[in-house]
């Protein structure tokens, strides 16, 4: 008898690496920057060959084998206690309010991706939300932030304004900083902490592999501090 497939999920072990399970794509995204060094867009530069229905990832960051775990993490005796708040996002972000939309900004979350920098910035652009070019500028940089530490609402509807993404994970490449990124989890994908809670289920959230966030199981955007590379990263 055939087992029955899970669904997609990513379980945190203590002190290390992410367990993924449910046949989830892995590919690299790329941050692609605008003539002004802006982050513009994403682009997809490297499918991973499928991994089957689990797979680790490292969470240390110092894995000979990047993305995924080669037991490094017990020979480092990484110290992977999480940290981050259990709180819904909600009640971790400030609103604030435009004429058609609003923006949601959960600070903490930052994972330095710069999406909300270009053309004014969104938190400036959103007072212009009833102007329909700004509004769409606004609504595409929001959803281009990989963490989820930005989120655009319907002030009609209440309703996030959220882009559909596939139930996938991203290993970020940011060659405007130089630098690796986390893991871009994205389309809903669950998160357990190691002693079985679950935090919230979101459609995009990223998760750090340099192993020195202070938000730990999040990013928060210390791999750009400390310099963190992926040797294996190409294109």
């Amino acid at each position: 008898m055939t087992k029955p497939k899970t669904g997609p999920k990513v379980v945190v072990t203590k002190n290390g690496p992410y367990l993924v399970s449910g046949t989830v794509p892995l590919s690299r995204q790329t941050i692609v920057a605008d003539a002004e060094g802006g982050s513009e867009q994403w682009r997809e530069t490297h499918p991973y060959p499928p991994q089957g229905e689990s797979y680790a990832l490292c969470r240390c960051g110092h894995s000979a084998n990047k993305p995924f775990c080669d037991g490094t993490h017990q020979k480092i005796r990484f110290d992977g206690t999480e940290t981050a708040s259990r709180q819904p996002y909600r009640e971790q972000a400030q609103l604030t309010e435009g004429p058609q939309l609003a923006l949601s900004d959960a600070e903490a979350l930052c994972a330095f991706a710069r999406f909300c920098d270009p053309h004014g910035q969104v938190w400036s652009q959103v007072e212009r939300t009833d102007e329909a070019e700004v509004r769409a500028t606004f609504v595409r940089q929001v959803n281009n932030c990989p963490s989820g530490r930005l989120v655009a609402w319907d002030r009609t509807t209440g309703e996030p304004v959220e882009h559909a993404l596939p139930v996938s994970i991203g290993v970020v490449e940011d060659p405007p900083e130089g630098v690796s990124g986390p893991l871009w989890l994205r389309g809903g994908i669950p998160v357990a902490a190691a002693d079985g809670f679950v935090y919230e289920v979101r459609n995009r959230v990223t998760l750090c592999r340099c192993g020195a966030s202070k938000h730990k199981p999040f990013c928060d955007g210390t791999h750009a501090a400390v310099k963190f590379r992926d040797p294996g990263a190409s294109g």
